[in-house]
């Protein structure tokens, strides 16, 4: 006889990335069967009622949850954060003007790279010089800029915003890997997006919160599919809407407003970060990557002094249910994603895993 026994798994994996059990419960119910109505979510038509008030909640549901001033508009496109970094300068960038950014990482040198090829880019602050394992500090955001762009979290490097750069121009914020993880103003940005691979819901839905009063400055011609103002326009609905994707989302904002909404997220995850970075302090085997004022709350990065144990320290957590936790190639090591909806369960799994190593091998 098969044994049906699911062994529980602690996932740590960077993006796409764990959701609460509920969550993949009512979608995988609506794949069958959406509510009753003898479709499957992934047949509806997305301009059926039931799809257009799915849509409506979930836009409701993040401008709540964030606190969003009433008249900021949400949109939900495919394409991911990497196309929101071609949106950005299309959208917001003068003819003939120029955009600062900050570069903290992979996917916020990625966003300079998108943008120089629409105009002038002065990138007024820079962690390359120390492989992105610090935030920059002190800089200024020249105030001819037609905006100010930066990354909230690096996810690949492990550092993260505590604050957040005062700017005499629009500041937008790519906030893809810690979006719903703590609270933030939406008001003092002229947008926010975020892939929703990592806090909000599965791969290929972008959700773009945005002020609609500034856009459409730039004196360009705009491809309607490029166009923020036109999706917003359309209700995200100019083309066919990523779906499954949006629902998804929508099921996982409502959870998070049903536990205690960004404050309640917010607190968990200082938790979690508090516990395993206590750890890589306190045991001699391991040292974290980057500066301690900047570490990030979601993706903990942090190495073995002594590289030639890593198989042995690999096999430890591979036994213990632990997944996803190698470091990317640009860092080494290890790194622990720590998402909403990771139990702070998991994360004493993996603190106890490395207390049991240390003991082993200290």
């Amino acid at each position: 006889m098969m044994n049906t026994t699911v062994k529980k798994v602690h996932n740590y994996s960077a993006g796409p990335c764990i959701l609460p059990k509920e969550v993949f419960e009512k979608a995988a119910a609506a794949v069958l069967d959406l509510d009753g109505s003898g479709l499957s979510i992934l047949e509806i038509s997305h301009r059926s009622k039931a799809f257009e008030e799915i849509m409506a909640k979930a836009q409701a549901l993040v401008k709540e949850l964030l606190g969003a001033p009433d008249h900021y508009q949400v949109v939900f496109l495919g394409g991911g954060a990497s196309l929101g970094f071609h949106l950005v300068p299309v959208n917001y960038l003068r003819e003939g003007g120029k955009a600062a950014y900050a570069n903290t990482g992979e996917w916020a040198g990625r966003a300079v790279k998108e943008a120089r090829s629409h105009g002038t880019v002065d990138v007024v602050a820079s962690s390359e010089d120390r492989n992105f394992n610090y935030i920059p500090k002190g800089f200024t955001i020249p105030n001819d800029a037609d905006y100010f762009h930066f990354t909230s979290n690096n996810t690949i490097f492990g550092t993260q915003y505590k604050a957040f750069p005062k700017s005499p121009v629009p500041v937008i914020c790519d906030m893809s890997s810690d979006i719903f993880s703590r609270q933030v103003d939406p008001s003092e940005f002229a947008l926010i997006y975020a892939g929703a691979q990592k806090n909000m819901g599965p791969a290929g839905a972008t959700m773009y919160l945005m002020d609609p009063e500034k856009l459409g400055h730039t004196g360009r011609k705009i491809s309607p599919i490029l166009d923020l103002k036109n999706h917003a326009a359309k209700d995200s609905m100019y083309n066919t809407p990523p779906v499954y994707a949006v629902y998804v989302s929508m099921l996982n904002l409502e959870w998070l407003k049903a536990n205690g909404g960004v404050r309640g997220a917010e607190e968990r995850n200082a938790a979690k970060a508090h516990a395993l970075y206590e750890a890589i302090d306190r045991l001699p085997l391991f040292t974290g990557t980057t500066e301690m004022e900047d570490r990030s709350t979601m993706n903990p990065t942090f190495v073995l002094k002594d590289a030639s144990l890593e198989p042995a320290f690999d096999a430890l957590w591979k036994e213990a249910g632990i997944s996803g936790i190698r470091g990317h190639r640009s860092v080494g090591g290890y790194r622990a994603s720590m998402y909403n909806a990771l139990p702070l369960e998991s994360v004493m799994v993996l603190v106890e895993v490395m207390e049991e190593f240390s003991k082993k091998n200290g």
